[in-house]
């Protein structure tokens, strides 16, 4: 049995990984679930066994691309450093890993995954509260140390998020926000911009 489920979890893997694959080549629209079925290897009927539509599959790849995210900067807020430096770090991540996780892309996420906006939206609404969340509770152990001023910390931390979202690469593809270390560039001048603001 455990076998079994070993190899669905690792077929779900491989459908989410060919999806990741199949975006860069053909995008949202042209992607098909033969497609899918003739990358991992497996029948099309196999990819409905984890997947109820095309939708829920690229949907699902961003979700693992952002649960991979949190799960770093979770290690972050965990880690070693005065919380100065592990804001900063988790707030380039937030964009350095998204800008990595779509290199490949030649149209931005809005663009490529524009039949799915209603659905993205309210993911992505969710995906910024959880990181929202992390980043709170490095706010809050900030505000303990007397480091930053005093107020709601999901409040704060939402708004570091705000701030950063400008450097994602929602509306505009990688190669249109630039070379990556420019990119990181950006993403760690602006966190040192809020985080010069949150100070007591």
């Amino acid at each position: 049995m455990r076998d079994a489920v070993v190899s669905s979890a690792a077929t779900r893997e491989a459908i989410l990984d060919a999806t990741d694959r199949l975006l860069a080549r053909y995008g949202f629209r042209k992607m098909t679930i033969d497609d899918l079925a003739k990358e991992v290897g497996i029948g099309k009927g196999s990819v409905y066994l984890h997947f109820p539509s095309k939708e829920e599959i690229a949907l699902s790849h961003i979700d693992r691309m952002i649960d991979r995210l949190k799960e770093t900067m979770r290690k972050i807020a965990d880690g070693t450093g005065n919380v100065e430096e592990k804001l900063k770090a988790m707030l380039v991540e937030r964009v350095t890993y998204r800008f990595d996780s779509v290199q490949n892309y030649t149209q931005s996420l809005d663009e490529l995954l524009s039949g799915l906006r209603t659905s993205l939206l309210d993911r992505r609404k969710r995906y910024f509260e959880a990181e929202a969340k992390i980043l709170a509770d490095v706010v809050t152990e900030g505000q303990r140390n007397d480091v930053f001023k005093s107020g709601d910390p999901f409040d704060l931390a939402s708004t570091l998020v705000s701030a950063t979202n400008s450097l994602l690469p929602y509306s505009l593809s990688a190669y249109e926000l630039g070379d990556r270390q420019v990119v990181a560039q950006r993403a760690a001048k602006t966190a040192d911009l809020l985080i010069r603001g949150l100070k007591c």
